[in-house]
């Protein structure tokens, strides 16, 4: 399972990530006052940022768990139900009550779809639920960074609170990573041990952008946190997409 006991240590784990930094760069993309759906938000961290900007955020993600974590940050800083609420959802199939301004992803969401129908899924999905010039704008991590970084590496930390070991392996012909992780969190005097198992597609600009323009999207890429094109060796992809 993904993002089950892990989204308890979730932000620990994160807490390297500048994201108000990030909310403020995607909010450069989207007018003021705009209203978002926002697909595997996680424990929040930009949801709330948003929403704080007078975006009006319906954050989802498909873990219980994770949405539970950020539900009590809402409850935490206040936000009224009006400005912020979460619901599961599953990307691939997206539904509203009311089309939206913008459909956003942020952190890896669109890795998770992990083959071309899953992504075009989700972009059918995102033209369905956009109001007309409507904006998709979400993030990958790069095929080169899956590939090249984190493929067949492994990875570990050692906190006060919480550690990890995170193996990698990475299929060429798939294009499919597989991230087996085991946590170990402090109870006391001693350490609880879990695993999870998680897999990214390691997408190329080039088959997300006609998959982008078979949904009915014109779209630009950039090296994210900039304003620039991307170059073969970026590790992270912006993409900003407006339906026609």
């Amino acid at each position: 399972m993904q993002y089950g006991k892990f989204a308890a240590l979730y932000d620990k784990l994160m807490a390297d990530v500048d994201y108000g930094a990030w909310a403020d760069y995607v909010a450069k993309f989207i007018k003021p006052g705009s209203s978002v759906l926002e697909c595997a938000c996680g424990t929040g961290e930009i949801s709330l940022r948003l929403a704080a900007k007078g975006y009006s955020v319906t954050a989802t993600d498909v873990s219980e768990e994770m949405l539970a974590v950020a539900a009590e940050k809402q409850r935490r800083a206040g936000l009224a139900m009006s400005s912020l609420r979460f619901v599961r959802m599953d990307m691939r199939s997206l539904s509203v009550h009311k089309k939206v301004d913008c459909v956003l992803s942020c952190c890896d969401g669109v890795n998770y779809l992990t083959s071309t129908g899953d992504l075009e899924r989700f972009f059918m999905g995102a033209a369905s639920v956009l109001k007309p010039g409507g904006l998709l704008l979400f993030d990958i991590s790069s095929r080169y960074k899956l590939a090249n970084v984190l493929g067949n590496n492994c990875f570990a930390e050692n906190g006060m609170d919480a550690a990890y070991i995170w193996r990698n392996a990475y299929d060429e012909k798939t294009k499919l990573v597989e991230m087996e992780l085991t946590f170990f969190e402090r109870k006391g005097g001693l350490y609880e041990r879990f695993d999870e198992t998680h897999i990214q597609r390691a997408h190329s600009v080039r088959e997300i952008g006609s998959r982008l323009e078979r949904a009915g999207f014109s779209y630009e890429a950039y090296a994210c946190f900039t304003e620039d094109a991307p170059s073969d060796t970026d590790e992270r992809i912006q993409f900003a997409a407006r339906k026609l």
